[in-house]
């Protein structure tokens, strides 16, 4: 057997911290962890839509090479008049557009300024680019405009509409506003906005009719639209320009055909799904009006944050529900700061408000 003992070290580390990960399976549980906030893949939606055809489930080859199909271009003309956009770009995964974007667009001597709080798909772009860069303080404008008085080359701000392990969301007009004032090209990542907040789930920019004024959006299909795969959003030129540059583009073998229906088809669900994102905020409205016993953080997003400090304590409520059938996972340190560590609660569409009342009577 091959002598891999270097990799103990940092493990026994992370054990030590009582922060070890482990794969999970699902055990059939009351869904109070997944991002399939409308109730898509629990519900099967797509299935129906993509029987009457069948699929290829292999691309053989890049989009430039042989992984380019009629289907694909037609799903991003789809997606890019929905999001109101010139033009859209798929990617096989958020991962790989945030990746992709923000490794090949900005340059040398450039500068990136990113809310601390941004996913790591975005710091991992960042780190592979050539531009300087500096973090704001989460949801500060003031100290955003601080950060851009400092800044030099072209100026990229970086931002999520809804943060995923704070459910937060950021105050985007102030920040538009803010990036226009200094010349400053506003990417924003929609992901855990996308078929949630507006009227069809369009995402926080077009409900706030900002899109126009945002240099770049980013749209994942694997939480509410319930496939796989993302879009980036912008001009003719934008898209030009990754399909030179962006190398998680360039060198990754394309979305499948069937990947590309099943995209095409969550787009024809979802905006007529406003029966479930109703429910979906009653649902909301009743948790943060609910009394518990543990410190929150404030939310309207579907997810919501419960702050149980330290490693230990946090798997042990979450344990604690899972006895009762809850599925509730523990987001521990590192992945968010020591002392932050938190029940990160999921809130969707086909959640009974009974199984919500459980949840909360196990929480008092």
């Amino acid at each position: 057997m091959y002598n891999d003992a270097f990799l103990r070290r940092k493990l026994d580390e992370r054990e030590q911290q009582n922060a070890f990960r482990r794969l999970k399976l699902n055990t059939g549980n009351v869904d109070f962890c997944s991002n399939d906030y409308l109730g898509i893949i629990k519900n099967n939606l797509l299935a129906p839509l993509l029987a009457t055809h069948t699929y290829a489930y292999g691309s053989a080859g890049s989009r430039l090479l042989s992984g380019n199909y009629a289907l694909t271009e037609e799903a991003e003309a789809q997606l890019a008049a929905f999001h109101s956009a010139a033009a859209a770009l798929i990617f096989n995964s958020g991962y790989d557009a945030n990746v992709g974007l923000l490794s090949a667009i900005p340059q040398r001597g450039d500068t990136i300024i990113y809310d601390q709080l941004c996913h790591a798909s975005i710091r991992d772009g960042i780190r592979l680019s050539f531009a300087q860069s500096f973090s704001f303080a989460h949801n500060d404008v003031e100290n955003l405009e601080k950060k851009l008085k400092q800044t030099e080359g072209n100026v990229f701000v970086v931002t999520e509409s809804v943060f995923s392990m704070d459910g937060d969301i950021c105050p985007l007009e102030a920040i538009v506003t803010t990036c226009e004032k200094y010349h400053a090209h506003l990417i924003l990542d929609e992901a855990h906005a996308t078929g949630v907040i507006g009227e069809k789930g369009e995402g926080l920019a077009q409900a706030l009719q900002l899109h126009q004024r945002i240099f770049c959006r980013m749209h994942a299909f694997g939480k509410a639209v319930g496939c796989h795969g993302a879009v980036v959003l912008g001009s003719a030129t934008l898209k030009d320009y990754l399909v030179n540059f962006a190398r998680s583009f360039i060198y990754s073998t394309s979305l499948p055909p069937h990947s590309i229906a099943a995209i095409r088809a969550a787009y024809h669900i979802f905006p007529g799904m406003a029966a479930e994102r109703m429910h979906l905020q009653q649902l909301i409205t009743t948790f943060n009006n609910a009394t518990i016993a543990c410190n929150r953080l404030a939310s309207a997003t579907p997810i919501q944050v419960v702050i149980i400090p330290g490693n230990e304590q946090v798997k042990t409520v979450a344990a604690k529900l899972q006895r009762h059938r809850l599925d509730v996972r523990a987001i521990l340190y590192p992945t968010v700061p020591k002392g932050a560590e938190r029940l990160r609660i999921v809130l969707h569409a086909f959640n009974t408000t009974d199984e919500l009342q459980l949840l909360m009577n196990c929480l008092q």
